[in-house]
């Protein structure tokens, strides 16, 4: 698996959840359409009317989710943009999506705006295996942030850890490993240290 791939997956389950941020700071989440996904960028549209346009333009800030029927996710966080040659990108879209054309026929097309993502973080999430694997991956230039957990030099090798562990990912040693690939960052582990041994991946030095 890679950023592309990951988009790509996006792109086949298609219609996937999108969540903005509105003017009052409260979550908004609905289902949008990826439309084309190129050269490491994700594309989606929408009308100038909605209020996820307003959101785009305003803020930016994009979260994009979807599962396929084998249980695999993928999770998109990143900076939505929206298009110059506004008319040259809807054509291209509706090219790519021709069942648009009955939602948006003739000139009404040209309600619509396009986006691009081309820069964020993106998460992959197989769910149907045991244990259950996931991947981060960079897109663009974005810094991806660290996320779940790493055992420090506090650890005294109980083995509390791994025995609690729901997915027992976590190795012996001096200290205890965690299979990063296979956690499902719920911090049980963490919970479980009775030396406070395990910390947050943003926490380590």
């Amino acid at each position: 698996m890679n950023a592309q791939k990951c988009l790509e997956m996006l792109r086949e389950i298609k219609d996937c959840a999108f969540a903005t941020i509105d003017e009052t700071g409260a979550p908004q989440v609905r289902i949008i359409d990826v439309m084309l996904v190129e050269d490491g960028a994700l594309y989606f549209c929408t009308s100038r009317g909605k209020d996820f346009h307003s959101q785009l333009v305003r803020d930016g800030r994009v979260a994009v989710t979807g599962l396929n029927r084998n249980w695999q996710m993928v999770r998109l966080t990143g900076t939505a943009h929206r298009l110059r040659e506004r008319k040259a990108w809807i054509d291209r879209i509706f090219e790519a999506n021709p069942s648009m054309n009955s939602v948006y026929p003739g000139e009404s097309r040209y309600i619509l705006d396009p986006f691009c993502i081309c820069e964020g973080e993106l998460e992959f999430f197989d769910l149907g295996k045991e244990p259950i694997c996931r991947e981060s991956f960079a897109l663009g230039a974005w810094h991806a942030t660290p996320k779940g957990f790493v055992i420090s030099d506090a650890c005294v090798s109980c083995g509390l850890c791994a025995e609690r562990c729901p997915q027992k990912c976590i190795s012996e040693g001096a200290p205890y490993t965690i299979a990063q690939e296979h956690c499902l960052h719920c911090g049980l582990c963490r919970e479980t240290c009775p030396f406070g041994a395990v910390i947050r991946k943003e926490e380590a030095k």
